[in-house]
C-alpha cells in the first residue's frame, strides 16, 4: 500500500549547525549517477527529492551554508561549511527548482524514486539495480 507523502519534513547536517524544513509534499525523488555527484558524495550516486517552489527554508544556521557554483548553468550545490554535509542543489537557470539531499532528512518523506539519471556515467564498480524505474542516459526529461 502506497503511503501519502509527508506534508512537512525536516533535515539537518551532520554537526547539527544547519537545520531546514520543507513545508509541502516533495514532488518526487531521483538518483543521479553523474561524475560530479560521485565526486561530491564519494559514492556511486546521489539521491535527491524535488521540492515545491517556495516550500524550502533554512530554519537554523544559514551562516554555515556554503554553495559551490560550477558555472556551467547546471545546479549549484550547497553544503554545511563546518561538517561538509551535502544539503541541497538549486538550478542556476531556474532558482525555483531546488532538490534536497535525502540523506539529510530526519524522517522518511514517503516519496518514491521516479528516475535514475546520468546512467551513462555510472561507476563501473556499481551495478544499477534492475528495479523497473525509468533510466535516462543524461539528465531526466519531463514529458
Amino acid at each position: 500500500m502506497d503511503q501519502e507523502p509527508l506534508k512537512r519534513v525536516t533535515g539537518s547536517c551532520m554537526c547539527g549547525n544547519v537545520k531546514f524544513e520543507v513545508n509541502a509534499p516533495l514532488l518526487g525523488a531521483a538518483r543521479c549517477y553523474c561524475k560530479r555527484c560521485q565526486r561530491r558524495t564519494g559514492t556511486a550516486f546521489s539521491q535527491t527529492a524535488l521540492t515545491q517552489p517556495g516550500s524550502f527554508a533554512v530554519t537554523d544556521g544559514e551562516e554555515f551554508v556554503k554553495t559551490y557554483e560550477p558555472g556551467d548553468g547546471g545546479w549549484n550545490k550547497s553544503f554545511c561549511g563546518n561538517c561538509g554535509s551535502q544539503l541541497m542543489s538549486r538550478s542556476a537557470e531556474n532558482p525555483d527548482l531546488l532538490a534536497i539531499r535525502m540523506g539529510a532528512l530526519d524522517e522518511d518523506p514517503q516519496v518514491p524514486i521516479r528516475a535514475h539519471q546520468f546512467v551513462a556515467y555510472a561507476a563501473p564498480w556499481y551495478e544499477i539495480p534492475d528495479d523497473g524505474i525509468q533510466r535516462f542516459e543524461e539528465r531526466m526529461t519531463y514529458e
